[in-house]
C-alpha cells in the first residue's frame, strides 16, 4: 500500500490525496500572510518526497504526515507558518477531544457546535440512553427514509442513486431538512413535519380537542399555531350553562400551561403562535396580554390586521368590533388608538406582531379550500386549519463559486440542481410521514404544501463583499428568491406530471393560471433555521450576523470564543488580525468601534443591531416578493429605539407588501437567549463583559434555542 493510502485516526485506510497536503500548507500561509502558490507547491513536494522515502511498505498515519509537514516548513525557513500550522493541529486536537467528551465520532468533520446540537437532540440512542448512531449514519437514515416513497415510481437502482444524492447534499451540508425530519425519519415515531395549524372551535369540546391535538404534535417535535378568533368574547353568554364566557385570552393560558409540561419528543420545549383578529371584541386584552410576567411565555402572539382596519388607521377612522358568535357589531373603536396600543406593547415586550390576514388569503393558492386564519409559531407558514408543512433549507455559501479573479459569485447551475433535488426530497416527506391525527393527514395530503428556503444568506453576502444594508444586497436577495421560486415551481410541475398534482389542484390558483400540473400547493418558505443552521455552520435564515465574535457555551463549564470565519480570513489576509482584537470584538459583538478594522471592512461586517430597522423590513420584502408562503424575519431594534421607530417599521412592512412583521427591541423581554456583553455587564469585571450565546442558538429567532421552525 505504502503512499497510495493513509491510515486515519480510527484505523481505517483512506486513499492518499497529495492535494490535501498542498491545501493544508496554503491555509497555514493564509493564517500569517498572503499565500504563495509556487512556494506552497514546492514545500508540498518536499513533504511527498520524504513520505515516499520513509513509507515504502506501510501507509503513513495522519499524525505522521502532519509531523513531516511541520519539519518541511521549518526547513524552508517558514518558521511563522510552521507555528501557525502547529496551532491549527492543537486546535483540531482540542476539537476532537470535545467531540470524544460528547461521545461522538464525526467522520464528516462538523463543527463543535454542530456536533453538540446533534448529540443533544438528534442522534438516536439505545434504551439506556447511549448514542447509537453518528452524524453520517443520521444523514444516511434520513436519506434512506426519504427514498422509500419513490419505490413506487422508480427502479431499484434509481432509488439507490437517489438515496446517495439525498445523503450527499445533507452530508455536504448543502441542504438540511427541518428538525422533526432529522429526529424522526426512520424511527417508529416517524412524524416529520415542523409546522401545524390547529382550529380552535367555539365550544368547550372544541377547545380541548385542540389542546389534545397540540399535545400530540408538540410531543413529536412540531410547532403549533392557532387563531382564537372564533371564540366568543369575555363576558358573552354561554346558553348551554347560562354562564358567562371566559374569552380567548383565558383559554390561551390553558394552552400555554399545557406546553410548559410537554417536552417535544423529549428534546425541546413546545412553541405556539396565538392569533386574534383585530376586529374581535377582546382585542385590547389580547394586545396587552404578555405584559403580565410569565403569562403566555410559550407563545408568540400576532394581531390579524384586516385591510379594513389598515385603511381606517391610514384615514384615522373608527372600525367595528364583531362578536364571532353571532356576527353582531358590539362597538366601534378609533383604529389609531388600537394601532398605537399595538406599537406600544411591541416596543415594551416584543409582542404582538402583525399578520396581514387579508393579504395572506388573497395570495393563498388554495383559497378554494377555505380561509387561512393562522400561521406556525414564527409566522413563515400560513396554513389552513389542520394543515401542516415540512421545511428544508439550502445553505447559500455552499452555492457560491470563485471567478478567475478569486471573487465569490453565485453558482446558479449548482443552485438549480440543489433546488430540484430538495423539492423532490420535501415532497417525499409528505408520503413518508406518520401523521399525529387523521385530520392532519387528510389536509396535508390534499394540499401537499412544502417549504423550501435558504440559510446562510448573511454569510454569502459577506463572502461576496456586499453590505447587508445596501441596495446590492436587496437585489441579490430578490434574485435568489426569484430563482429558487421559479426553479422550485418547475421541479414541482415535473413531479406533478410524474406522480400527479396535489388533490386540491382543481379550482386552485395554479389551475386558474393555466398550469396543467403542480405537485405542491406551495413550494417556498423562508424559515428562521435556528438549529439546522448551526448544523450547517452558517448564519440563520436571511438574518444578518448576531455577532462577529462572541462566546458560545458548548459544554457545562466549557466556553469557546467563536469568530465569524469569513471575518477571520479577511482580517488575516488584510493583516489586522490578532487574538486580542477578537476578544475585544466579543465585548459588543460588533466591529464598528474597533479602530484596527478598516472602514471598508466595517461597512460589510455589520451585525443585526448595527443595521437600521428599515433595512431589515426591506430585506424581508425583497424575499417575500418571490415566496409562496411567508418570510420569517426579526426586525431588530437597539435598546434606545423609540416607539416611533417601531411605528415606522410596522407601516413600512404594510406598504412593502410583507405578509407579517415581528420586531424585537433588545432587552425588552425579561429573559432572552442572546446577550450583548457591553450592554448586559457594565457593572461586572472586564473579563465577564463578553457577548454570549448558548450552544443551540444560531440567530435572532424569537424562540431562541427552542425555535420550532428548524
Amino acid at each position: 500500500m505504502s503512499l497510495t493510502h493513509v491510515r486515519k485516526r480510527d484505523g481505517r485506510l483512506e486513499k492518499f490525496d497529495p492535494q490535501r497536503i498542498s491545501s493544508a500548507i496554503t491555509k497555514a500561509f493564509m493564517a500569517i500572510k498572503a499565500p504563495d502558490g509556487e512556494r506552497s507547491k514546492a514545500i508540498a513536494q518536499d513533504v511527498i518526497t520524504e513520505l515516499k522515502a520513509h513509507f515504502s511498505t506501510e501507509p503513513p498515519s495522519v499524525e505522521e504526515i502532519q509531523d513531516i509537514v511541520e519539519k518541511a516548513l521549518m526547513r524552508a525557513g517558514e518558521t511563522d507558518v510552521a507555528k501557525a500550522y502547529m496551532l491549527y493541529r492543537q486546535k483540531r486536537a482540542e476539537v476532537r477531544a470535545i467531540k470524544r467528551a460528547l461521545g461522538v465520532t464525526d467522520e464528516l468533520k462538523l463543527s463543535i457546535n454542530a456536533v453538540t446540537v446533534l448529540q443533544r437532540r438528534y442522534l438516536l440512542r439505545d434504551d439506556q440512553g447511549n448514542i447509537k448512531e453518528m452524524p453520517a449514519q443520521l444523514f444516511r437514515r434520513v436519506a434512506r427514509s426519504m427514498t422509500m416513497p419513490d419505490k413506487r415510481w422508480l427502479r431499484s437502482n434509481e432509488v439507490s442513486k437517489l438515496e446517495d444524492r439525498f445523503y450527499e447534499m445533507m452530508a455536504k451540508l448543502e441542504f438540511v431538512p427541518n428538525t422533526p425530519t432529522l429526529m424522526n425519519a426512520g424511527t417508529p415515531l416517524g412524524q416529520l413535519s415542523a409546522c401545524f395549524v390547529i382550529p380552535v372551535e367555539d365550544s368547550l369540546a372544541g377547545i380541548f380537542d385542540a389542546l389534545k391535538a397540540t399535545a400530540l404534535i408538540q410531543q413529536s417535535g412540531g410547532g403549533t399555531g392557532f387563531s382564537f378568533s372564533r371564540l366568543r368574547p369575555k363576558g358573552d353568554i354561554v346558553r348551554s350553562t347560562k354562564g358567562i364566557a371566559s374569552g380567548p385570552v383565558t383559554f390561551m393560558g390553558i394552552f400555554d400551561e399545557a406546553t410548559n409540561v410537554i417536552k417535544q419528543g423529549g428534546k425541546r420545549r413546545g412553541a405556539n403562535m396565538g392569533i386574534l383578529r383585530v376586529d374581535h371584541p377582546d382585542i385590547i386584552e389580547f394586545i396587552t396580554a404578555k405584559s403580565r410576567p410569565g403569562f403566555l411565555s410559550n407563545f408568540n402572539i400576532s394581531v390579524a390586521a384586516t385591510d379594513k382596519f389598515m385603511d381606517a388607521v391610514e384615514k384615522d377612522k373608527d372600525y367595528e368590533l364583531v362578536n364571532p358568535r353571532n356576527g353582531e357589531v358590539t362597538r366601534k373603536m378609533p383604529a389609531r388608538e388600537v394601532w398605537d396600543l399595538i406599537i406600544d406593547y411591541a416596543w415594551r415586550t416584543g409582542d404582538p406582531g402583525l399578520i396581514f390576514i387579508d393579504r395572506i388569503n388573497k395570495l393563498n393558492p388554495t383559497s378554494n379550500v377555505g380561509l387561512i386564519e393562522a400561521t406556525n409559531p414564527c409566522g413563515e407558514q400560513p396554513l389552513h386549519p389542520w394543515d401542516s408543512c415540512n421545511l428544508g433549507s439550502i445553505s447559500l455559501p455552499k452555492m457560491l463559486k470563485q471567478d478567475k479573479q478569486g471573487k465569490w459569485e453565485m453558482d446558479w447551475d449548482k443552485l438549480k440542481e440543489t433546488v430540484h433535488r430538495s423539492v423532490r426530497f420535501l415532497d417525499n416527506v409528505i408520503d413518508a410521514n406518520k401523521y399525529p391525527l387523521p385530520e392532519i393527514a387528510a389536509m396535508t395530503r390534499s394540499n401537499r404544501r412544502i417549504g423550501l428556503g435558504v440559510m446562510g444568506f448573511a454569510d454569502a453576502l459577506l463572502m461576496m463583499g456586499i453590505p447587508y444594508d445596501s441596495e446590492p444586497a436587496l437585489k441579490m436577495g430578490t434574485e435568489i428568491a426569484k430563482f429558487v421560486e421559479e426553479e422550485g415551481h418547475k421541479a414541482s410541475q415535473a413531479l406533478g406530471k410524474e406522480k400527479g398534482s396535489f388533490p386540491n389542484f382543481k379550482g386552485s390558483l395554479w389551475e386558474k393560471k393555466g398550469y396543467r400540473w403542480m405537485r405542491n400547493a406551495t413550494v417556498t418558505t423562508i424559515a428562521p433555521t435556528g438549529t439546522i443552521s448551526i448544523i450547517a455552520g452558517v448564519s440563520s435564515g436571511i438574518e444578518p450576523l448576531f455577532a462577529v465574535s462572541f462566546v458560545r457555551n458548548v459544554l457545562e463549564g466549557t466556553k469557546l470564543l467563536e469568530v465569524n470565519s469569513i471575518f477571520e480570513r479577511v482580517a488575516k489576509e488584510r493583516g489586522f488580525y490578532s487574538p486580542e482584537m477578537m476578544h475585544e470584538i466579543a465585548k459588543s459583538g460588533s466591529v464598528q468601534k474597533i479602530k484596527e478594522v478598516p472602514a471598508d471592512v466595517k461597512k460589510v461586517f455589520k451585525t443585526a443591531l448595527d443595521i437600521a430597522p428599515e433595512w431589515h423590513v426591506k430585506m424581508q420584502a425583497a424575499w417575500q416578493r418571490y415566496c409562496d408562503n411567508a418570510v420569517s424575519k426579526t426586525i431588530n431594534f437597539p435598546p434606545d429605539a423609540t416607539k416611533e421607530d417601531v411605528r415606522k417599521a410596522y407601516q413600512l412592512a404594510w406598504k412593502l407588501g410583507n405578509k407579517g412583521i415581528t420586531i424585537y427591541r433588545y432587552g425588552s423581554k425579561p429573559e432572552q437567549v442572546l446577550y450583548i456583553g457591553e450592554i448586559e455587564t457594565r457593572e461586572k469585571p472586564e473579563a465577564e463583559k463578553l457577548t454570549q450565546a448558548p450552544a443551540e442558538t444560531a440567530g435572532w429567532c424569537p424562540f431562541g434555542q427552542h425555535c420550532p421552525a428548524t
